[in-house]
């Protein structure tokens, strides 16, 4: 296994069948990532460190899931000079995930979160694939593959439908 060049983080590990769709996702496309438990709430230290050193260890994309309050993917991306995209988990204490969506999703000026559709991650981690893909020529012959496959799905799909 290689350097990873994305990390994927969340604030608990509830999040982790959700969150392991974009692990699952930059395997395919070959992208290596790590993976994290760093809660906003319950571990600010380890989320500060996280945030001001990630790009210092060769990351260059982080994904942050969370639910309820999700303040963990802004409060990365107010620390960290890296794209953050966050992923609104709907967890147990969450207000039909609506909370976690607005949370990453109604970020201030200047601190950008890129932020998916509620439980996204799977597109999340396309997202920071394509965000890796700018710079290396073999992620992105994946991504082309990839959308490729997707095409061709549905070409096949519609054969299917038009012939009832």
């Amino acid at each position: 296994m290689g350097q990873p060049t994305v990390s994927i983080i969340m604030g608990s590990d509830s999040d982790l069948p959700v969150m392991n769709q974009a692990a699952d996702i930059l395997g395919q496309l070959g992208v290596e990532y790590e993976i994290d438990v760093v809660s906003a709430h319950r571990t600010p230290e380890k989320m500060f460190e996280f945030a001001s050193k990630a790009h210092e260890r060769g990351i260059e994309a982080i994904i942050a899931g969370a639910g309820g309050a999700a303040h963990l993917p802004g409060m990365v991306a107010a620390i960290s000079p890296l794209p953050v995209i966050g992923v609104p988990v709907k967890s147990s204490n969450s207000i039909d995930g609506w909370d976690s969506v607005l949370s990453i999703l109604q970020m201030p000026g200047g601190v950008p979160v890129a932020t998916v559709a509620l439980n996204g991650a799977k597109n999340a981690g396309i997202l920071a694939a394509q965000i890796i893909a700018v710079g290396d020529k073999k992620v992105r012959e994946n991504i082309i593959q990839y959308k490729n496959v997707l095409r061709e799905q549905v070409h096949e799909k519609a054969k299917k439908v038009q012939k009832k």
